[in-house]
């Protein structure tokens, strides 16, 4: 094939690759839109977009040089080579990087401030993100050649369980215990309110979304048009309605159970999509509907950790079953195309959740100290729209001037 096509070629898949995660981020927007109570839902829409701004500033900056040693600090004459692949394939990756302030929003939904949150943003993706995501590939820090040496096989993360789910969950889970529950949402006498979802269908639109981009997500993560695999598009399908079936069986049909069962199930198959056999992605997809379900439950009511949209167990939770399981699916005698190793797969994922722990209780525990997290007691009894935004979603009265 002619190079210059080749490289046209590549440049435009990953291009696509980028455009559909970038898609994601309304389906995360409209998923914690349906999901707050009413008067948070302005603040939604807008810290999903504004973080999404920040992360692309921190990311082009600072974090993709920590992750790959890549600087664009060089004339456009030279970052447009190869039709601008490195370029492209940046904007690939801040994508995903910008997955983790997205994730860690729906935890901390209805109460958390606007700019300490943006702040937050910019030190986990342009630091706390990109030393974990140069370890896990770009061969820094030598652990990937040490589990290789030590157990025969390096950390597999193929599109991100692990690098990107389980960090973004493990440092949400920081910031949600750090900034405590709603007010009112877990009362004296013992008993829990409850704080239905504002619009259903919102909430059923950002999944659906999600679901669709999250193809671009595992697909387009080969990178290089000759390395795409329709493997990780029907692994990524069977662990979809695996992860749906079983969260719809366990929720009883709660239809936010049911909308967050096949996101459950795609974050769990990241890891191990282009190694698994379609029948492995469906258990493994069903397990991260079922781990879902039950700790999403556990979480919110016996431990009484406010998570709003159930990040933590979504994607903290389902993230590191996904390494996990890519080290048991993967294997030939699984039906997997093998070459893991499940001790490398447990030690990585384990760093990982580590690292994003201390990471989030750092910067979100330092936020707090320094200039505070949460709203006032007002501000959060008003909402987020009206004391933040200034402005609800549905305004239902004229204002004469």
């Amino acid at each position: 094939m002619d190079s210059s096509f080749q490289h046209g070629a590549n440049a435009l898949f990953i291009l696509l690759g980028a455009i559909m995660v970038l898609a994601m981020h309304a389906g995360f927007a409209f998923l914690e839109l349906g999901t707050v109570r009413k008067k948070n839902q302005v603040n939604a829409l807008v810290k999903i977009l504004v973080d999404f701004a920040v992360s692309t500033i921190a990311y082009f900056f600072v974090g993709y040089a920590v992750a790959y040693g890549t600087s664009f600090f060089t004339g456009a004459e030279t970052l447009a080579a190869k039709n601008g692949y490195e370029l492209v394939k940046f904007f690939f990756l801040l994508t995903f990087a910008a997955a983790i302030p997205a994730i860690v929003s729906g935890g901390i939904a209805e109460r958390a401030r606007f700019g300490p949150q943006l702040l937050a943003t910019a030190v986990i993706v342009g630091l706390v993100y990109p030393l974990s995501e140069g370890v896990a590939w770009n061969q820094r820090f030598g652990l990937q050649a040490w589990l290789k040496s030590a157990f025969g096989a390096e950390f597999h993360d193929f599109a991100g369980s692990v690098v990107v789910h389980a960090v973004g969950g493990w440092i949400a889970l920081a910031a949600v215990l750090l900034l405590g529950a709603r007010a009112g949402r877990y009362r004296k006498d013992g008993l829990m309110s409850a704080h239905p979802p504002s619009s259903i269908p919102f909430l059923a639109l950002g999944a659906w979304i999600l679901a669709v981009g999250w193809f671009g997500f595992n697909v387009m993560s080969a990178q290089t048009l000759d390395k795409i695999s329709g493997l990780v598009a029907v692994n990524s399908l069977m662990a979809m309605v695996g992860g749906t079936l079983v969260a719809a069986l366990m929720g009883r049909n709660d239809p936010g159970f049911a909308y967050n069962g096949p996101l459950a199930g795609l974050v769990a198959v990241c890891a191990g999509s282009d190694l698994m056999h379609p029948a492995g992605a469906l258990v493994t997809g069903g397990a991260a509907g079922a781990i879902f379900v039950s700790l999403f439950t556990l979480t919110q009511n016996r431990w009484k950790i406010d998570d709003v949209l159930g990040v933590w167990p979504l994607h903290g939770l389902c993230g590191a079953w996904g390494g996990i399981a890519c080290g048991i699916f993967g294997q030939q005698a699984l039906g997997g195309l093998g070459g893991v190793s499940f001790a490398s797969q447990l030690i990585g994922t384990a760093l990982a959740v580590g690292w994003a722990l201390a990471g989030g209780f750092l910067v979100y525990g330092g936020i707090k100290a320094f200039v505070g997290l949460r709203l006032s007691q007002e501000e959060e009894y008003e909402g987020a729209d009206l004391s933040i935004h200034k402005i609800g979603a549905t305004p239902d009265r004229e204002v004469s001037w």
